[in-house]
C-alpha cells in the first residue's frame, strides 16, 4: 500500500494512543514488523504556543519510519500553523488529523470526533492543512458520533474531496467509547465509496479478525490498538499471517519480562526514570496479563519508582514460574 509517496511494506498498523504510542513504544512494534505507526495524538494550540514537550513529541527515530504525527485541535487556523509547524521541523513522514478521539477533555477543544458533528468543518481543516504541507495528509474517524449520527461515508467522501491521502475509520461511534462492538459494515461502506487507501480499526485481537476484517471489508490496512498492549507479539502474528501464510507461536514468559525490561530501558532513553517508571506502571501489567499468580504481582507493578524496583519484581516473578 502507498499512502500518496509513502511505502507502507505490509497492512498491518499500529494505531495512535494517547499516553502510549511514544517513541520507545513506536520503536518496539516497528521491530515486530509494523508497517506503519502513529505518534500520540498532539495538540494544535501546544504547538502554537511552543510547548516544548509538545515539540519534543514531534521526534522521531531513524528505525522507525514510515511514521504518522497525529494532531488535533478544532479550528482552521490554529491546526494550519501547526501542521505547518510538523512538516518543517519533524522528520515524520505523514501528518494525521484526529477526528476519532472520544475523550471529553478533547472534545471540549472542539476537536476529536466533536468534529464529526460539523463535516464542512473537517472539509475546511483538511483542505487547508493539505494545500499548506508537503506530507501527505491522512485523517483518522469513528463512524460518527453517536448511533443517531452515523456520517462516516458522508465524511470520508469531505476528507477526500479535501485531498487527504487516506483515512482510518473506528468502526465504532464516539458515544460507544471503547464498549460494544465494532461495526465493521461502515468500514466496507466508506471503502466502497472513497478511492483513497482505507484503514479498518476497531476489534481486531487475534490473526483471524485481522484477516476476516479485510474479507469482510476490502480495506487496505488494519489498524491495530488496544490488543498490542504489552503483546506487541500480535502484530508480527499477523503481519507473518498476512504476508507469509506462517504461524508464529505465543511468546514465553521469559520473552514477555525480557521485552518489559527492554521497553522500561527505552522509556528510559526519552523521559527521566521516574516517568519512564511511572509510564511503566501501566505497561508492565500489560506484559504479565494471563500468567499464573500475575494480579499479586500487578499491584506490586503498580508502585514501582525505579528500574531497580521494577527488575527485582519481574526477576522474582520469572523465578516463581520456573518452579511451577
Amino acid at each position: 500500500m502507498k499512502i500518496r509517496d509513502i511505502e507502507i511494506k505490509n497492512s498491518v498498523i499500529m494505531a495512535p494512543m494517547a499516553g502510549i504510542t511514544n517513541m520507545a513504544f513506536r520503536k518496539i512494534v516497528k521491530e515486530f514488523g509494523a508497517g506503519l505507526v502513529y505518534s500520540e495524538m498532539v495538540s494544535d494550540k501546544a504547538i502554537c504556543y511552543g510547548n516544548q514537550k509538545t515539540i519534543e513529541m514531534l521526534q522521531v527515530d531513524e528505525g522507525e519510519h514510515p511514521v504518522s504525527i497525529q494532531l488535533f485541535g478544532g479550528e482552521v487556523e490554529s491546526m494550519v500553523q501547526a501542521a505547518k509547524f510538523i512538516d518543517e521541523h519533524s522528520n515524520c513522514d505523514i501528518i494525521d488529523i484526529n477526528c476519532g478521539c472520544p475523550v471529553n477533555k478533547v472534545l471540549k477543544a472542539n476537536a476529536g470526533s466533536k468534529l464529526l458533528q460539523n463535516p464542512q468543518l473537517i472539509y475546511d481543516i483538511v483542505s487547508n492543512i493539505v494545500k499548506n504541507v508537503s506530507k501527505p495528509v491522512t485523517v483518522k474517524i469513528r463512524s460518527g458520533f453517536d448511533k443517531e449520527h452515523i456520517n462516516a461515508v458522508e465524511v470520508a467522501k469531505l476528507i477526500e474531496k479535501a485531498g487527504a491521502s487516506a483515512i482510518a475509520v473506528h468502526g465504532r461511534t464516539r458515544s460507544q467509547m471503547y464498549e460494544g462492538h465494532a461495526d465493521w459494515s461502515i468500514i466496507k461502506a466508506v471503502k466502497e465509496a472513497v478511492s483513497i487507501p482505507v484503514i479498518g480499526n476497531g476489534d481486531i485481537r487475534s490473526v483471524e479478525d485481522a484477516r476476516r476484517m479485510l474479507e469482510e471489508t476490502g480495506c487496505d490496512a488494519i489498524m491495530i490498538g488496544r490488543a498490542a498492549l504489552g503483546n506487541p507479539w500480535l502484530i508480527k502474528q499477523v503481519v507473518e499471517s498476512l504476508e507469509h501464510g506462517t504461524d508464529i507461536p505465543e511468546p514465553t514468559y521469559k520473552e514477555k519480562i525480557a521485552w518489559c525490561l527492554t521497553h522500561a530501558k527505552r522509556l528510559m532513553t526519552i523521559e527521566p526514570e521516574r516517568i519512564a517508571m511511572s509510564q511503566m506502571r501501566g505497561h508492565a501489567p500489560w506484559y504479565i496479563k494471563g500468567l499464573k499468580n500475575s494480579s499479586a504481582v500487578k499491584n506490586e507493578l503498580s508502585k514501582v519508582n525505579t528500574y531497580e524496583e521494577l527488575e527485582k519484581i519481574l526477576k522474582d516473578y520469572e523465578q516463581f514460574l520456573d518452579t511451577l
